[in-house]
């Protein structure tokens, strides 16, 4: 007995020697620490690798959903050509503001009469075939030979633009085609109404359907013909203001000489009517004189008739 308590004193002596010194309960408050900060980092990793596998806890799934372009680049017109460099512009688009020789120079001559220019023609110096390309992505709408004007392709666009291509020898699209900007379209050629121009190509841009100058918008975004179109149709729209109010004041006047004329027509009847009335009583004292005057001979016949009948 006395053994086992020598030995449990003894025990309890090493114990209470380790607890007294310093680094003991540090030491074990960072052990401590250390467990329960495993503990927290294990359990979330469990949670998270959960949470990963069940859509459902994002809300809505947008797995079926088509992808959609974001940050797309916006087109600007580009030459209608592949080498922008070897060519250049040997008739202009018909201005109406233009000089008067300017104007003849735009003029496009055949069969012995003259049309204005509604685009661009473009040929290199040394009159050799060139590829022409796209100046706009776009939907071919047209494509086909024209006897006058040769190969003609007509490119859609958005915002109701079209280009057009004249003069071509060939074609490497067909109607329904959808081309990217400066896809090769063919190859320059000639047309029998721009002979005098050799080999070219006739360039066209269009907006709801009319032709603008081609150069005024290169390496310009189509939205710029939506600003130039709101600009020219702000000026139209003080014009018909203008003459909506000038066609007011037209029937105001009218309306006033109208009616000064039914007032000067009842004066002119008015008058009329006093100038009968007087007439009237004119011709009633005449015809009272008249009357007056018969009575007065009866009158000097009935006395020369007694007269005689006393002198007989």
């Amino acid at each position: 007995m006395r053994e086992e308590e020598t030995k449990r004193t003894s025990q309890n002596s090493k114990m209470q020697q380790i607890f007294r010194k310093r680094w003991v309960f540090p030491a074990i408050y960072l052990v401590s620490a250390a467990l329960i900060l495993t503990a927290v980092l294990w359990y979330q990793s469990i949670g998270n690798g959960n949470s990963a596998n069940d859509p459902s806890d994002y809300g809505t799934s947008y797995q079926d959903e088509p992808t959609r372009e974001v940050n797309s680049a916006v087109e600007n017109f580009a030459m209608p050509v592949a080498d922008a460099d070897s060519v250049s512009v040997i008739r202009s688009f018909y201005e109406a503001d233009a000089t008067a020789e300017e104007q003849e120079a735009a003029l496009v001559s055949y069969n012995n009469t003259y049309e204005p220019s509604k685009g661009i023609d473009l040929a290199r110096e040394d009159g050799k075939e060139f590829d022409v390309a796209a100046a706009l992505s776009g939907t071919v709408t047209k494509a086909e030979k024209d006897p006058l004007l040769g190969n003609v392709i007509e490119i859609e666009h958005k915002d109701g633009v079209t280009t057009v291509y004249q003069s071509l020898s060939s074609m490497t699209v067909a109607a329904g085609d959808e081309v990217e900007q400066n896809e090769i379209l063919g190859q320059a050629g000639k047309s029998l109404i721009h002979e005098e121009d050799g080999v070219h190509v006739h360039f066209e841009i269009r907006k709801d359907g009319t032709a603008v100058n081609p150069v005024d918008y290169m390496d310009k975004p189509v939205s710029a013909l939506n600003e130039i179109n709101a600009e020219k149709e702000a000026p139209a729209k003080e014009e018909e203001g203008t003459e909506d109010a000038e066609k007011g004041a037209e029937e105001e006047k009218g309306a006033e000489e109208e009616k000064g004329a039914e007032e000067e027509k009842g004066t002119e009847d008015a008058e009329k009517g006093t100038e009968d009335e007087k007439g009237s009583e004119e011709g009633k004292e005449k015809e009272d004189a008249g009357k007056e005057g018969k009575e007065k001979g009866n009158s000097d016949e009935q006395s020369e008739a007694s007269i005689s009948t006393k002198n007989a």
